[in-house]
């Protein structure tokens, strides 16, 4: 996948050193490559510094402390950007929800401590003071509180440029931007994103008096969610009376919360189809759970599949290509699922499905 990035000139977030690595070996140039993360290690800043990564979005006082001094032992200048957090609530799940005051990314614009950061990196030899970026969460379907963020983040963007002399030449206003997991869902299209952002940068540049920056985004789970489906195989069907006399389908597959937690974690939805036969049978309502000790092992809650679902039938999951296999585990000892490339009517296995002997390779053998 990286090399797919690679190809189409896109760039790339990474968040840990195992990302990092993934991304060198799939060949992202190192400039083309922003290091995030709220808990950075020093030998993921090191490895980055090393990779000579684009950007590295600082996040607290304690890992600008800590940039600096490895920075300044590898004789370099480290890219910096600011992660702020503006305040904005998102319309979205609590959990991922990243720019309100009381949550573990950034520096908040409340109490000048964002100001203070920039303030910081511009006294260091050792950093280069980038830009600002702002994420506010995820699953966002309306852009109004991207254009309240923009407004705040701008507004110290200008403040930096008029009181400490220093003209940012990056602005990231991050991503969160939602896909149709369901047809109750409605995202905006690119064209209306980026007209839209482009608008508001616009606007609030000239309202400030400031040329404005070069502006990026991170669609990351707009680019990659809907590009993937997984497929499960049918265990068995339960139906279960439902109070009011209805009647619920519980339709077990071979998978769970170990290839898709976000159901379980903050109550994502998604729909399902019957994919490896046509059916006429009427529609029934049917929860499509997973094979683990949970009650709270739900992929679909409630959608409706054909009455004559059975053991055998196949079950497709759209709308699965982010945080999903990425977010995977091995829970019950539930070897992880391959993930497989088509194109043109061709297919080929890209992550090759674990084994058994893949669950017990890491095990240390006391009695050797």
């Amino acid at each position: 996948m990286v090399r797919w990035l690679v190809e189409d000139g896109l760039n790339l977030d990474v968040c840990t050193g195992g990302e990092l690595a993934v991304a060198i070996r799939g060949g992202m140039p190192g400039e083309r490559i922003g290091l995030h993360g709220n808990n950075k290690s020093r030998a993921e800043i090191e490895a980055a510094l090393d990779a000579g990564v684009g950007r590295i979005i600082a996040d607290s006082f304690d890992e600008l402390d800590r940039i600096v001094e490895i920075a300044s032992a590898r004789g370099v200048v480290a890219p910096v950007m600011v992660r702020v957090t503006a305040g904005v609530e998102a319309h979205t799940h609590e959990f991922i929800a990243t720019a309100h005051e009381d949550q573990k990314f950034g520096f908040s614009l409340a109490g000048g401590l964002a100001y203070k950061a920039c303030e910081r990196i511009l006294a260091e030899p050792s950093l280069r003071l980038l830009g600002l970026h702002s994420h506010i969460g995820s699953q966002i379907f309306e852009t109004s509180g991207f254009e309240l963020s923009a407004r705040r983040i701008l507004g110290l963007h200008a403040r930096v440029s008029r009181e400490l002399g220093h003209d940012m030449p990056e602005l990231d206003l991050g991503g969160g931007f939602g896909i149709a997991y369901t047809t109750q869902h409605h995202p905006l299209g690119p064209d209306q994103l980026g007209t839209e952002t482009a608008e508001i940068v616009r606007r609030e540049c000239q309202a400030e008096g400031v040329v404005a920056p070069r502006v990026s985004i991170e669609p990351g789970r707009a680019i990659a969610g809907p590009s993937t489906c997984t497929l499960y195989e049918v265990g068995t069907v339960k139906p279960v009376e439902l109070d009011g006399g209805g009647v619920r389908l519980y339709v077990s597959v071979d998978g769970g919360m170990s290839d898709n937690i976000r159901t379980a974690l903050y109550g994502a939805d998604y729909s399902c189809a019957l994919a490896n036969r046509a059916s006429e049978a009427p529609p029934q309502i049917a929860r499509v759970v997973g094979r683990h000790c949970e009650s709270g092992d739900i992929i679909v809650r409630d959608h409706y599949l054909p009455a004559d679902v059975r053991p055998g039938d196949l079950i497709a999951v759209p709308g699965t290509g982010a945080y999903c296999r990425s977010m995977a585990s091995q829970y019950n000892h539930t070897p992880r699922p391959p993930v497989v490339a088509v194109t043109d009517g061709r297919a080929r296995v890209i992550v090759r499905r674990e084994t058994v002997q893949d669950l017990l390779a890491l095990d240390v053998d006391a009695s050797v």
